[in-house]
């Protein structure tokens, strides 16, 4: 009879006592039950998305690999560094649904078993959940304007599907473009056509 290696035991992972750092966040690894982010210092948990969330989100990466430049990669449900305060201050990092950077970048993370950081991001992208309106519209918004992120993308998946893109509008902070439905189309950062129905078909 062979014997199988029983699984280890899930580690307990217990919400910290004190503002974190972003050095303090990475430290603590991977969550079982959902995922979190840092805001100010402070641990937030979220729940895992539904799948017409996640099935979202997948076929925009489908349409966007074809379409990228060769420097550029995708890179979904990731930590971000958002640099917003000093590495010695509680932080903040958000876990976007989808950030476009620098194929560089990756290359960094890897080799470093690093964070991706603001500056490396040309585009991030949020996926508009019942529970997270508000923080995708309103407080992230202001966030990866204040990271310096070149350009966000708000997709709501409510029907008909939108997209808003927000680009940075230098001490304004993000200039909003009106919601698109239908075929999204622009040619910043770079050329891109998106059939935004097809998100949910």
């Amino acid at each position: 009879m062979i014997a199988l290696s029983q699984p280890e035991p899930a580690r307990r992972w217990e919400i910290p006592d004190h503002l974190l750092t972003i050095e303090e966040y990475a430290a603590l690894g991977e969550t079982r039950s959902g995922f979190t982010e840092l805001a100010e210092g402070r641990v937030v948990m979220s729940p895992s998305p539904k799948p017409r969330h996640n099935r979202a989100i997948y076929r925009l990466v489908a349409q966007l690999e074809a379409q990228l430049p060769d420097h550029l990669d995708f890179v979904p449900d990731t930590d971000v560094d958002l640099g917003l305060a000093p590495s010695d201050k509680p932080g903040f990092s958000r876990r976007p649904d989808l950030l476009i950077v620098d194929k560089t970048a990756i290359a960094r993370v890897n080799k470093d078993n690093d964070m991706l950081r603001a500056e490396e991001v040309a585009i991030v992208v949020e996926i508009v959940s019942p529970g997270s309106r508000r923080t995708d519209y309103q407080v992230k918004h202001d966030e990866y304007a204040d990271a310096g992120i070149p350009h966000y993308w708000i997709v709501d998946i409510t029907e008909p599907v939108s997209l808003v893109a927000c680009h940075q509008a230098g001490e304004f902070g993000y200039m909003d473009a009106p919601a698109v439905t239908g075929t999204f189309a622009t040619d910043v950062p770079f050329p891109v056509k998106l059939d935004l129905d097809a998100l949910l078909s």
